[in-house]
């Protein structure tokens, strides 16, 4: 089941924000004021899904300074986050995930969630990192499905990552060829303010 809740234009704020949890409860994003975030879309059988252990490694290492790392699982990218929230959380296991997990959305199209309609208004596609060896197969396989997409916002692939700063501020926009060394040190720098 997706849930989208409010009109994506009426959201002034992250923390206008509601989403539904892996539990099916329905929370407001204004539960992570004064935080930083790394919200993420995910999928389970994506090339990138190794990344859930850099991103529990990093949750680990700066949970407790301040870092909430929020995980929406999106089957809009080849199919890859098939089966329900409670299959895709028994697969998390595997990877020892403990940072919040939400239920499944769409992060693109008519059907996107408000959170994520927010996160490209504020941060637009740039670009994969040039640096990444994998970053010109990423390019070809999304230029063969979505011939303009250096054009739109859009979210390209899974694990793509968004910082949003303690005062609910999208700073940064992570495509999934970003290293999360690169990553981290962006959020270092957050959480020393």
């Amino acid at each position: 089941m997706i849930a989208v809740f409010g009109v994506a234009s009426a959201q002034n704020s992250i923390y206008d924000i509601k989403a539904v949890n892996a539990d099916g409860q329905t929370v407001s994003l204004s539960q992570y004021r004064g935080k930083v975030l790394l919200i993420v879309n995910t999928a389970t059988e994506c090339g990138f899904t190794p990344q859930y252990s850099e991103l529990e490694a990093l949750y680990e290492g700066l949970g407790g300074m301040g870092l909430e790392i929020l995980d929406f699982p999106c089957n809009q990218f080849g199919g890859q986050a098939p089966g329900t929230i409670d299959e895709i959380r028994n697969f998390c296991t595997r990877y020892h995930v403990s940072f919040p997990q939400f239920d499944k959305v769409d992060v693109n199209g008519a059907n996107a969630h408000p959170l994520f309609t927010f996160l490209k208004k504020k941060q637009g596609f740039k670009g994969f990192d040039a640096e990444n060896p994998v970053s010109k197969q990423m390019e070809q396989m999304v230029a063969k499905l979505h011939p303009d997409y250096r054009k739109t916002s859009d979210i390209k692939w899974n694990f793509t990552k968004f910082l949003v700063d303690q005062n609910g501020k999208v700073v940064a926009r992570f495509e999934p060829t970003a290293e999360i060394d690169k990553i981290a040190m962006e959020i270092e720098k957050l959480l020393k303010k």
